[in-house]
């Protein structure tokens, strides 16, 4: 599904260039769900940005499904992105001017292809418990609302690939819960492939793998519950 290559991100910082990512090498497998783990500044949010085609790398390869994407133009990656690919970000990202249908409603209707998106857009709010806040805009809407509209977006054209940046994490436990059940209940019903940066344990420990990130470089790849988690010089 996903094959990386000596993936390098590199930003200019005053007189002097930062690396970010050094040198990436990850694959995940059709189906699979995987969680990127690493302390803040590890590089993983870069990581997840430039696998769904948000930024360039500064070097090395992205293929998806067999697709080198690092030299698509941007309509190129936003068809790419209707047809395949969904992302949840940890700030959410809606559309303020938009109410929690249209935001669901949006990314189906720039697809164009795709019967009923309004009928869609409320079942999907239905699944998230927000049927009754449908109408309602963003700044009406607490943190956790917005999460799972947010959710509701990233699930409305039934991608064959989810990338969530910490879904849970400005979340109450209850609600996280709830938004990590839908993540895995998409991967088990559809066949969807996970790739989800968290420092949640508990969904950690629900994935199929773990992948470790410090300083811009793997360091580790665990199976959940492993006993050589923790030792970062295992890869």
């Amino acid at each position: 599904m996903i094959e990386v290559q000596n993936l390098t991100k590199t930003l200019s910082s005053g007189t002097r260039d930062v690396e970010i990512l050094r040198g990436i090498d990850l694959s995940v497998r059709r189906g699979e769900v995987l969680a990127i783990e690493g302390p803040s500044g590890s590089g993983k949010s870069t990581l997840l940005g430039l696998l769904a085609g948000f930024d360039s790398p500064t070097k090395g390869s992205i293929k998806i499904d067999g697709e080198e994407i690092t030299g698509l133009d941007e309509d190129q990656l936003a068809l790419l992105r209707g047809r395949k690919l969904g992302f949840v970000f940890q700030s959410y990202n809606l559309l303020p001017t938009l109410t929690a249908e249209e935001n669901v409603t949006l990314p189906m209707e720039l697809r164009g292809d795709l019967p009923k998106p309004q009928e869609r857009a409320r079942e999907l709010l239905c699944a998230v418990g927000l049927e009754s806040r449908a109408s309602h805009y963003p700044a009406q809407l607490s943190g956790g609302e917005q999460q799972r509209v947010a959710l509701a977006r990233a699930f409305a054209c039934s991608p064959s690939l989810l990338l969530a940046d910490e879904p849970t994490g400005n979340l109450d436990s209850s609600t996280g819960n709830l938004v990590l059940e839908m993540l895995l209940e998409l991967n088990r019903s559809q066949g969807t492939t996970l790739v989800i940066v968290t420092h949640d344990p508990a969904l950690s420990r629900l994935t199929d793998r773990i992948v470790r990130l410090r300083d811009g470089r793997i360091v580790g790849e665990y199976a959940p519950g492993s006993p050589s988690r923790g030792n970062e010089n295992e890869v």
